[in-house]
């Protein structure tokens, strides 16, 4: 299944099916896909109500049951990545080293870039060493609007 919806961010497609959600589309993905079901599915629901609470500035921590298929690499960069707390940010030689190989700075970029089910999977928390922002799937005026947004929010 793959909805569609405006958010105050731009059109969010976010896919899955009964038990999971597998797939967030960020607006310029969004723009691209052709086809949508339409069905949604009570996780894809809940996924939108808790990704609209984020967008207000009124949810910090995601509760979704969350499925992204990856190598066991970027996994376990995943799995890092969603204990990123709301409102701070890691670098990529950070994340390389809490996922157990210091050495694959490049190959978390990638993991990042691959990341299925951006926001919840928060990769745009991840920045490089220096403090710039680095690339970003949704565009670097998105990763800056959503980092501003927690930085303001964050309790």
């Amino acid at each position: 299944m793959l909805c569609v919806r405006k958010t105050s961010i731009g059109k969010i497609a976010i896919g899955g099916d009964e038990e999971h959600v597998t797939h967030l589309y960020l607006p310029k993905s969004t723009e691209r896909i052709e086809r949508f079901d339409g069905k949604e599915t009570p996780v894809i629901r809940e996924a939108f109500r808790q990704l609209e609470l984020y967008l207000e500035g009124k949810l910090e921590e995601f509760s979704l049951p969350l499925l992204a298929e990856g190598t066991p690499f970027m996994k376990r960069v995943w799995s890092e990545l969603v204990k990123v707390p709301y409102g701070t940010t890691t670098s990529y030689k950070e994340l390389a080293e809490a996922s157990g190989n210091p050495k694959a700075v490049r190959a978390v970029g990638t993991a990042n870039a691959k990341n299925p089910i951006a926001i919840f999977i928060p990769c745009h928390r991840v920045i490089n060493t220096g403090g710039k922002l680095g690339g970003y799937g949704g565009g670097l005026d998105l990763k800056k609007t959503l980092l501003e947004l927690e930085a303001r929010n964050r309790a």
